[in-house]
């Protein structure tokens, strides 16, 4: 901690203090979950990596598994409002561009992310449902405003929940396929964008085309 860092802190009353001890041992946590893997992201590592010591570890979390199960959504949730800064006030077609767009900037934020989402399927489940249910739920709601607006088809919302399950997974295959590799996490080609662009607003088929009879 450097001198200033240590005034600031100093200067903040306990509720502050423990909010901020907090936050830093959820940044080593997703620091040593994203390098070595959950199953040996042990107290020991993520505490010498926050500065902190195992005591203070315990004032936060009853145990190791706790903090694992409340790392995802904690990531989840930083992510929503990460992309949430970058969408702007345009049209809703539009609005869902940048959302898209501002996911794989997240991503080159916190390259951790995608081993601490495939991992926590196995490692910390109570997390990962959270993590899926909170995303998912917020990404209705916006396709509802989308279709409130006349922005939209009519879809259901099981048809939403459905759309957004797509959505979701479109993101994690494409970072998969052009922003993760053995070099860190790289911007994906301007094609992706558009890709994705032509296919939410256009669709992928020429509807009134009738194909050739046979």
């Amino acid at each position: 901690m450097t001198q200033a860092t240590s005034a600031k802190v100093t200067k903040l009353n306990r509720v502050e203090r423990n909010a901020w001890t907090k936050q830093k041992i959820f940044d080593a946590a997703t620091k040593i979950v994203g390098k070595y893997g959950y199953a040996e992201a042990s107290v020991a590592r993520i505490t010498e990596a926050a500065g902190v010591a195992q005591g203070t570890f315990y004032n936060h979390f009853e145990n190791r598994q706790e903090l694992l199960d409340q790392l995802l959504p904690k990531i989840g949730l930083d992510m929503v409002r990460f992309i949430h800064a970058r969408t702007g006030t345009a049209n809703e077609a539009r609005q869902e561009i940048e959302r898209f767009s501002a996911f794989f900037d997240f991503i080159r934020e916190v390259p951790e992310f995608l081993r601490i989402l495939n991992e926590a399927e196995f490692f910390a489940p109570i997390g990962y449902q959270k993590h899926f249910d909170n995303i998912s739920n917020a990404y209705v709601r916006i396709l509802q405003r989308a279709r409130a607006a006349g922005a939209t088809d009519k879809f259901s919302d099981e048809e939403f929940e459905a759309i957004v399950q797509v959505l979701m997974g479109a993101r994690g295959y494409l970072s998969r396929r052009y922003s993760y590799s053995e070099d860190g996490v790289t911007a994906v080609p301007d094609y992706v964008i558009t890709a994705y662009q032509k296919l939410v607003t256009r669709g992928l088929f020429n509807a009134s085309n009738k194909g050739n009879k046979t």
